[in-house]
């Protein structure tokens, strides 16, 4: 609950111009104020010591460990639970007046507050996807343009070399004045592949040197990119109570539309961190294709679900099961050991 005279910050998307409203334990006004950027430490130095609630996005994390530094207690709020808190005109005092209210709430949730060294850790798998998301956009491109002049090539990072055979063959249907350009693209793809292999590489070195990571790899399907983004991306285990908590917070468990006492239950939610959920449903694709080249252990859970369920629908939900796994050895301690299967 907020402290007298301890203010909630909101800040813009512009970045530069904060607002920050006061209340008591009451919700009494008792400040209102617009700050600039420069400004912002210098009032919360003045203020008293208490609650600061804040919404979590850009920059956030900055702002937390700085007015920390100032004595006091630094709260922040998914965007998402402060909407409702909104009345009527949407503005910056207005937004500034919801984040204190929904701060007082008993049963709000918070996101915990990230170090410098968690928030370093985790920029290598942001370069990675901005570098991948690049990297298939030029593979895309080639496809497109290649399409005009009637070579057609098979989706995937499998088939680039078919790409380049097809640009820089002389006997290919590809105008000349085209063909250099699409030799600029090729030039920056190789340039791509070289940065994400170099990338790969520290990943996997910070994977061998982590005693929690090389504990997860021991889970099927989790390899070293997962099991260091699990390190670096996840808050610490006990932030939740059970595996379920972990699975929700990534985004892998289902909808729930349920009244009147009937579970009624739609499709995953995808609310939450998307790495992390991405990297587990690829380490779920990777285990049913070993399942489908040498088949799934007879009266397993994964035979059961793939002689039932669509093959989509069990590459979630051994996600979903994978994120359980790795939050009860975070959580736990000990290597993964597979359940005994009933015959």
């Amino acid at each position: 609950m907020l402290r007298q005279d301890t203010p909630p910050l909101r800040a813009t998307s512009a970045k530069h111009v904060f607002q920050a409203h006061g209340a008591d334990a009451s919700g009494a006004v008792l400040i209102r104020k617009k700050l600039r950027r420069a400004q912002v430490l210098s009032f919360f130095a003045t203020q008293p010591p208490g609650t600061v609630a804040m919404e979590a996005c850009g920059s956030a994390h900055h702002w937390a460990r700085e007015i920390g530094k100032l004595g006091h207690a630094v709260r922040l709020i998914p965007p998402a639970y402060v909407k409702p808190f909104v009345k009527r005109q949407k503005n910056d005092a207005a937004d500034a007046q919801a984040i204190c209210e929904a701060a007082q709430r008993p049963t709000m949730r918070f996101v915990a507050p990230k170090s410098e060294q968690a928030q370093a850790a985790a920029l290598v798998f942001r370069a990675r996807d901005l570098l991948v998301r690049q990297r298939t956009q030029i593979i895309n491109a080639l496809r497109g343009h290649l399409a005009e002049f009637g070579i057609v090539v098979a989706q995937g990072p499998a088939h680039v070399s078919s790409l380049v055979r097809a640009v820089e063959d002389p006997a290919e249907p590809v105008p000349e004045i085209a063909r250099a350009i699409l030799s600029v693209l090729i030039e920056m793809l190789h340039r791509l592949d070289g940065r994400i292999s170099l990338l790969d590489r520290e990943i996997a070195q910070r994977a061998k040197e982590d005693v929690t990571a090389r504990r997860l790899m021991t889970i099927p399907g989790v390899g070293p990119i997962t099991a260091t983004a699990l390190t670096a991306l996840a808050p610490p285990a006990e932030t939740f109570k059970r595996g379920r908590d972990f699975a929700a917070w990534i985004g892998l468990t289902p909808l729930q539309h349920s009244t009147g006492g009937k579970q009624k239950l739609g499709a995953t939610s995808k609310m939450g961190e998307r790495t992390l959920r991405r990297l587990l449903i690829i380490g779920a694709s990777a285990v049913l294709r070993w399942a489908a080249r040498h088949g799934a252990p007879a009266g397993s859970w994964l035979s059961r679900m793939l002689a039932r369920k669509p093959p989509m629908l069990v590459r979630v939900a051994l996600a979903n099961k994978m994120a359980r796994m790795v939050w009860a050895l975070m959580a736990k301690g000990g290597d993964y050991r597979a359940p005994a299967v009933s015959v």
